[in-house]
């Protein structure tokens, strides 16, 4: 089955991901039917050593399905950014992995979450960061600027997939790498429009 999405569709699908996501800024409590936080990045294998330069309250704000440093090395030096970054754990991580002759970026949609990603920044004071509010969708960098894009639980909620797709793709070096952690549909999926519309963000 294919329903086609029109405009109106997609603006509702959006304003209902800033809203579910503007709230988890503040608290995810019930917001996610999966864990999060310092227990979840322990139990998806995330490095120790990384985590212990983190302070608890930053990894407690941690919302990710996977662990997509899992997926390949970051080595120092690298450019990285990391689309859909939330409150920017994993952002903070690749910038700890790269170190200060690497740089990481994180965007967001949401204006909530970039300035809890910032907050989260101002805690461990590294000059090789920054985050902006953008779309997968559309993203504001030059072509081939990074070595690697990491995306967690992200995609997934993205419209236009194949836009998002292509943005990654252009801002990516030749070589460069994806490493996405990210949920699918197991079972059939709404049959209606609205079913559609209105399960997209859960």
């Amino acid at each position: 089955m294919h329903l086609e999405l029109e405009q109106t569709d997609k603006e509702n699908i959006t304003k209902s991901i800033l809203e579910k996501y503007a709230k988890a800024s503040v608290s995810m409590e019930g917001s996610f039917r999966y864990p999060t936080g310092v227990s979840a990045l322990k139990t998806l294998g995330y490095d120790e050593a990384i985590l212990s330069l983190l302070p608890e309250s930053v990894q407690a704000v941690y919302c990710g399905v996977g662990n997509p440093f899992s997926l390949g090395a970051i080595d120092p030096g690298m450019a990285v950014i990391d689309i859909g970054c939330g409150a920017g754990v994993d952002t903070l991580i690749a910038a700890l992995m790269v170190g200060p002759g690497g740089r990481a970026v994180g965007v967001d949609i949401t204006p909530e979450m970039v300035e809890r990603a910032n907050k989260n920044l101002h805690q461990l004071r590294l000059s090789n960061v920054s985050f902006h509010q953008a779309s997968a969708e559309q993203l504001d960098f030059p072509p081939e600027g990074f070595d690697v894009a990491i995306s967690n639980g992200a995609l997934n909620l993205v419209v236009n997939k194949k836009q998002a797709l292509a943005e990654i793709y252009r801002v990516l070096k030749p070589g460069g790498r994806l490493m996405v952690a990210d949920q699918i549909l197991v079972g059939e999926p709404p049959q209606s429009k609205k079913g559609i519309v209105d399960s997209w963000h859960r």
